[in-house]
């Protein structure tokens, strides 16, 4: 079976494409030229895999990759907290899905499109409540304009299923693990800055909730969805509901090293925020922590994952577990000591 993996060469891409090739499909993962593609295996060591290039905002590029494939696994999205220019958000995340969809219409031979979304497309979740695959963001109010462009690409895919298109949507949590480090990995960035006493603190009150999941159980929830999704579902790929003050502490406990002492107030991380930014526009450097972060951690994003357990097997591992997977690779990576 030949698959195409848009988004091939990011964090969630590049994991997916290894084990597609495990499972013995043939891969054909979307580039851009200018992509960096130390997270794809090697092309002379893998028969399997071909590269393609071209862009999902580039419609032609993206309809010659689709020619061909039976499965297109939809992977591919700006992932940032905040851009200068936040128009790139909708280009990439609505119009890349937009194509997407375009192709499959054309092409004949797609059986299946399985599209990663995300958690933000549902919106927050109120204090104590975890929600699930029925919750339908308000649209009342968005932390960032990804999350504004990944709700209004929800409905489009949602859209494409009520018409019958063979779609399945995923929605994993907040994804972490070794491997790229991107804008995706924000676990692995906040535990760099906090193992180098950029962050000497917790982030806000600690009472946040975020659903965390590994990108190996994501990888599983993209390869059942493929075998056993059903067309036209929606699932959820998170996993254990927690806040950062625990990761923190799970990583302090793994580590053997001290807690954070004291919790920095969000008043203070919204003035260093709009600090970054400012400096942003000027170096063109994107900052780690800006406005719409801050906004993020003022709210809740609680999930339940039951549906995607119970239906495609999939079996997330609790947050110490991926620490203890993650907290040794960024060491001997050199990106933290302890």
């Amino acid at each position: 079976m030949k698959v195409l993996v848009t988004g091939a060469s990011g964090f969630l891409g590049g994991h997916l494409c290894k084990s597609l090739l495990v499972q013995g499909c043939s891969v054909r993962a979307f580039v851009r030229p200018t992509s960096n593609l130390n997270s794809l295996p090697s092309i002379t060591d893998n028969a399997g895999l071909e590269l393609a290039y071209g862009d999902v905002t580039d419609y032609p590029s993206l309809l010659a990759a689709c020619s061909g494939c039976q499965i297109i696994f939809h992977a591919a999205a700006l992932v940032e907290p905040w851009l200068p220019d936040p128009s790139k958000f909708f280009s990439v995340n609505v119009e890349g899905l937009k194509n997407v969809l375009e192709a499959f219409r054309e092409i004949k031979t797609v059986e299946k499109i399985i599209y990663t979304s995300s958690f933000f497309a549902l919106g927050s979740t109120p204090d104590g409540l975890v929600a699930n695959e029925t919750q339908v963001h308000n649209e009342k109010f968005f932390c960032t304009e990804y999350e504004r462009s990944k709700a209004i690409a929800d409905k489009i895919a949602v859209k494409a299923a009520s018409d019958g298109l063979p779609i399945v949507i995923l929605y994993p949590g907040v994804i972490y693990g070794s491997g790229k480090l991107t804008a995706g990995n924000v676990v692995a960035h906040l535990l760099i800055e906090r193992f180098n006493w950029r962050l000497p603190g917790y982030i806000g009150n600690g009472n946040d909730k975020y659903s965390f999941s590994h990108v190996d159980d994501v990888v599983n929830g993209h390869i059942a969805a493929m075998q056993e999704g059903r067309i036209g579902e929606r699932y959820l790929l998170t996993g254990e509901n927690a806040s950062f003050k625990d990761v923190f502490n799970l990583a302090s406990s793994i580590t053997r090293t001290q807690r954070p002492w004291f919790h920095i107030p969000f008043w203070a991380l919204e003035a260093y925020g709009l600090l970054s930014v400012l400096v942003a526009r000027i170096i063109g450097k994107l900052p780690l922590l800006s406005p719409p972060t801050v906004c993020v951690l003022r709210h809740q994003w609680a999930f339940s994952c039951e549906k995607a357990k119970m239906e495609l097997g999939y079996n997330p591992r609790s947050l110490k577990e991926g620490l203890e997977e993650m907290l040794p690779w960024l060491k001997s990576s050199g990106s933290i000591n302890y």
